[in-house]
């Protein structure tokens, strides 16, 4: 079970073969993550910057008695800078925990595994590996990510690459 702010958000009975994703906002587009990679959600916070760091470290935060590094998803994607205070999704990887800087953070959807279309052929090697896939929504697209590909360490070796 995932706890978000204090909160549950795992639902009863969900469908088998079913995601359960947490819609996340980047400017207009909608993006989810399944939550069974996310420990927390942790609201506006200003994670302090990494002199020398690669573009993708959107900075330092502390979290529970950790320092940890956070991931500019606006980064990942190649968007502008947003000021201000951020949202950071607390996701486990297989070298620890990371943050993750979205500019909101929506609801909880269940996706049935059908509903999933795969990456479109036109997208580049590197930004297939970032996605899942894409569902639709009632009014918009949600491009699924894959939060194992934004463990830090992952980037840092492939821009190293």
């Amino acid at each position: 079970m995932t706890r978000t702010a204090g909160v549950s958000v795992r639902k009863a009975g969900v469908p088998a073969g079913a995601v359960e994703v947490c819609s996340i906002r980047l400017g207009s587009s909608v993006y989810g993550v399944p939550i069974r990679h996310i420990l927390e959600i942790v609201g506006a916070a200003r994670p302090q910057p990494v002199p020398l760091a690669p573009a993708f470290v959107g900075g330092l935060v502390h979290y529970r008695g950790d320092v940890l590094t956070t991931v500019s998803l606006r980064q990942v994607l190649g968007l502008p800078p947003q000021a201000g205070t951020q949202a950071i999704l607390i996701l486990e990887s297989p070298d620890g925990c990371f943050g993750l800087l979205v500019d909101s953070v929506g609801e909880v959807l269940t996706v049935a595994a059908p509903d999933i279309e795969p990456n479109p052929s036109t997208l580049g090697d590197a930004r297939k590996g970032l996605f899942v896939g894409a569902c639709k929504l009632k009014h918009r697209l949600m491009v699924l990510l894959d939060p194992t590909r934004l463990d830090p360490a992952l980037l840092g070796a492939a821009q190293a690459a």
